[in-house]
């Protein structure tokens, strides 16, 4: 198999996995709403509050868009080594902070923990095996890291909004109900400096990886 062949299939791997997990935790918590006391409006909008979904989301729109739709502006801008670079240190985070931090908070059965390894382990490690072996490498610079960071800050102040809106924080370390003001600002500042320090890292292989292709050829 060619080492296109095997992008491809990675990409397809990826796209399939991403999908049918996002699809799968919709499932979940619209199936669930008659318990939780939700609308499936209000469940949708759950949806979209976490992090995790949105970072999914991202991998598969970057893979599927590029695929189908490759001419277009979205699909040439999402096939850029940076932005798919910006994915993989969000996607990478989702899977650091879910296996050290919070899996030892529940316990999922059924579809939610088939749900859960998906969002959580497969599409992580799917996407960082990808990113290191089939994107191209050498065109990141140090300054991509500081730009990576208006994602994430965006979504603390949505999902700190919303919840103060409605009273529900899709994580623990953003919960105002149970920490100070200034408990959230050193979790913000810390999640900042895990999404600064995670991307710096990424940049750094880029470029040794770059200099280790240039020094081969």
């Amino acid at each position: 198999m060619t080492n296109r062949s095997l992008s491809v299939s990675i990409k397809i791997a990826i796209a399939a996995v991403a999908w049918v997990a996002l699809g799968l935790q919709l499932y979940i918590l619209v199936s669930n709403t008659p318990a939780n006391g939700m609308t499936f409006l209000q469940a949708l909008g759950r949806f979209f509050l976490f992090f995790t979904i949105l970072s999914n989301l991202l991998v598969a729109i970057s893979i599927t868009l590029p695929w189908a739709i490759p001419h277009s502006s979205i699909g040439r801008f999402l096939s850029k080594p940076s932005q798919i670079s910006a994915v993989a240190v969000y996607i990478f985070i989702v899977g650091l902070v879910y296996n050290t931090v919070l899996r030892k908070l529940w316990q999922p059965r059924g579809l939610q923990q088939i749900a859960d390894e998906l969002l959580h382990v497969a599409v992580p490690g799917l996407f960082t095996v990808y990113w290191i072996f089939f994107v191209s490498k050498g065109t990141l610079k140090w300054k991509h890291a500081i730009a990576w960071l208006l994602f994430p800050f965006i979504y603390l102040i949505y999902a700190i909004a919303r919840g103060s809106i409605e009273g529900f924080y899709p994580y623990p370390f953003l919960d105002l109900h149970k920490l100070t003001y200034t408990h959230l600002m050193l979790n913000c500042v810390g999640l900042a400096a895990a999404f600064l320090v995670t991307g710096l890292v990424f940049i750094a292989v880029d470029k040794a990886m770059a200099s280790k292709s240039a020094i081969r050829y």
